[in-house]
């Protein structure tokens, strides 16, 4: 690993390649508000949180954003699971860590499949705990979240004790706003269908078990911790378009929240900044990797959101934006690898 100043540096300059605000989003307000509470750079807090999870241990992850329910909710989008896929095998390569993945039941096939494009192969706890102690197989646990609020609560606690997890990530994973509504950055509900995973994670933040966070537009778990800067600089931020008198800010905090103009974006940079901790160029998400995880989400029906269509772009951005941010932060960090 560099020496710490140079790491510093190499996370500014992650931090800022991810938040060039391209969807005019509000996101680099966000970041601002976000890198002046923590008090240095976003991406490189996450991967010390990340990278200090114990040898072995346990992090969950929740990820998987279900898209026009009133449709159907085996609709899924396509931010969020790829950029979690980096981190989780990250984590498992860098950590030998124990990553269990909280979604939807609708949504459980498609994300598995991307995790397994990833290199994580889908197990049950006991068999993790196998592998984790032979350290002879690359995996992830794939489990569902109830999708009410009552039930959603009650599962907190319990899973918490179940699990003991070192440490709690999220991207793209909408939160409720004050009023328990769970809205879409055009200010609509976006609640059915949608896990209560929210719950697990002010669970974690009550007892004092760190929580990572990742988010592009305010209306993500973790944007708690900058609400007022997403009442005032995103669209509907101060006043939604369902009728509950709120806006799409969701309420629930974070430790360390990593704001991105594309949540995957913000993950592949996580994972570059973990490879450098690390000293493993293993750590990182590449562009072939992304290319293939694009490919992987199409085949399993996951949508491009802004435009309603089964594709390889991601928030309305183009395939050959995602490879090239791969390909960027892999270009950072290379000398220190």
């Amino acid at each position: 690993m560099p020496e710490d100043g140079h790491t510093a540096r190499l996370d500014a300059r992650l931090d800022q390649l991810v938040n060039i605000d391209m969807g005019e989003r509000g996101v680099e307000h966000l970041f601002a508000a976000a890198r002046e509470l923590q008090g240095g750079s976003l991406i490189g807090a996450a991967a010390d949180q990340l990278m200090a999870v114990p040898e072995g241990g346990t992090v969950v992850m929740t990820t998987g954003s279900v898209s026009r329910a009133w449709i159907t909710p085996h609709l899924g989008e396509n931010d969020g699971p790829s950029g979690a896929a980096a981190v989780a095998r990250a984590l498992v390569l860098g950590r030998n860590a124990t990553v269990v993945m909280l979604c939807e039941e609708t949504l459980l096939a498609a994300i598995r499949n991307v995790m397994q494009a990833a290199g994580l192969f889908p197990v049950t706890l006991e068999q993790a705990a196998i592998a984790r102690a032979d350290k002879s197989l690359a995996t992830i646990v794939m489990q569902s979240y109830p999708t009410d609020d009552e039930a959603g609560k009650a599962q907190a606690a319990p899973l918490i004790d179940e699990l003991k997890p070192d440490l709690l990530f999220s991207t793209e994973r909408v939160g409720r706003n004050a009023f328990g509504i769970y809205h879409s950055m055009r200010g609509i509900d976006y609640g059915m269908g949608r896990a209560r995973v929210d719950f697990l994670l002010d669970e974690a933040l009550e007892r004092s078990i760190p929580v990572v966070a990742v988010g592009d537009g305010g209306n993500e778990i973790g944007m708690g911790k900058v609400a007022e800067h997403v009442r005032k600089h995103v669209p509907y931020g101060d006043r939604c378009q369902c009728g509950c008198g709120g806006g799409i800010g969701a309420v629930t905090g974070c430790d360390v929240l990593v704001t991105g103009a594309c949540s995957n974006w913000a993950c592949t940079a996580i994972c570059a900044a973990m490879a450098v901790r690390a000293g493993s160029s293993a750590l990182l998400h590449t562009p072939e990797r992304e290319a293939l995880l694009l490919d992987t989400m199409v085949a399993n029906g996951l949508i491009n959101s802004t435009h309603g269509i089964v594709d390889d772009s991601v928030d309305g951005f183009p395939r050959q934006s995602h490879i090239g941010i791969a390909e960027l932060c892999r270009t950072i960090v290379s000398k220190a690898l």
